[in-house]
């Protein structure tokens, strides 16, 4: 399977996320000795702080279990203060760059805690956020890293309407996460059909639609949606994997196809519930992967 695509995985599938009170918490070895031991051979780095800030650390942690850092997910206030995410952007793409990484992976965050509320921007905010967004583009290409920027629920750039705002103000690729695509109004696979040039990075995600049109329509918010099991293994949900899969294939995607699973583990919940969860999303991408034409 691995010979055909690059799959890499994240923490966020371990429960592993920045949000303060989202779960509980496994610890680094747990989940990186998982994605090794489930044939997984890279991964993003997860929130600040879960694994370790110091390049050698970090890269003795990962070469532990035979892991390459495909690079990682930086949500910053792009609308106000630049220089405040430009510097937190110079840190991150050093980490990402010295530990092999080539990937950083944006999101226009709110400001706020959680994903749950979304102030209004102005025109000179918006006019901000691209501008911001732009030279942290220029940060990442100096460390040798390809930004692209995530589409995500409760940020600035969640909404149909807005993912194709961002696409025509600016010329930065997309993250494109099925998931969180969907929860905020947008069909991924359609999306990559009108703006094949424009996927730079793939997080793959299954959700439950009725959830989602929860989430959508404001009645639950969306950590308790997660909560409830918003996102499901790869093939037992509302979005449609294969066809996403096969589109971006078709058209050439060349880059990482990231299982991110968001999971919030209570302290009941069973301690191999994530790596049960993967595997079962490794076994249907593998049966997709195994039904596509081959790469010209």
């Amino acid at each position: 399977m691995t010979s055909r695509i690059r799959i890499a995985a994240a923490p966020i599938s371990w429960g592993v996320c920045e949000v303060p009170g989202w779960g509980r918490v496994l610890d680094a070895g747990t989940v990186l000795g998982e994605m090794a031991e489930l044939g997984v051979r890279a991964t993003e780095l997860g929130p600040p702080g879960y694994l370790p800030r110091d390049p050698a650390a970090l890269r003795a942690l990962l070469g532990g279990h035979r892991l390459e850092l495909v690079g990682g997910f930086l949500a910053v206030v792009l609308h106000e203060n630049p220089e405040a995410a430009l510097a937190e952007a110079e840190e991150s793409a050093a980490l990402f760059a010295a530990c092999g990484g080539d990937m950083l992976v944006l999101a226009a965050a709110t400001g706020l805690d959680g994903y749950d509320d979304r102030p209004e921007l102005t025109a000179a905010e918006w006019a901000t956020l691209i501008e911001t967004s732009g030279e942290i583009a220029k940060i990442g290409a100096r460390h040798g890293l390809r930004t692209v920027l995530h589409p995500h629920v409760g940020t600035h750039v969640e909404t149909e309407d807005e993912v194709e705002r961002f696409l025509a103000d600016s010329d930065l690729p997309l993250c494109l996460d099925t998931g969180h695509l969907l929860i905020g109004g947008t069909d991924p696979v359609a999306l990559a059909g009108r703006h094949p040039g424009r996927v730079g990075h793939l997080h793959l995600k299954d959700v439950r639609g009725e959830l989602a049109e929860d989430v959508r329509a404001g009645r639950l918010p969306y950590a308790e949606a997660v909560g409830k099991g918003l996102y499901v293994p790869l093939g037992e949900g509302d979005v449609d994997i294969e066809a996403m899969v096969r589109s971006v294939h078709e058209a050439g995607y060349a880059g990482w196809y990231v299982l991110e699973q968001d999971t919030a583990l209570s302290e009941g919940s069973p301690e191999d519930l994530p790596k049960r969860d993967v595997t079962r999303s490794l076994a249907h991408l593998g049966e997709i992967v195994s039904r596509l034409p081959a790469a010209r």
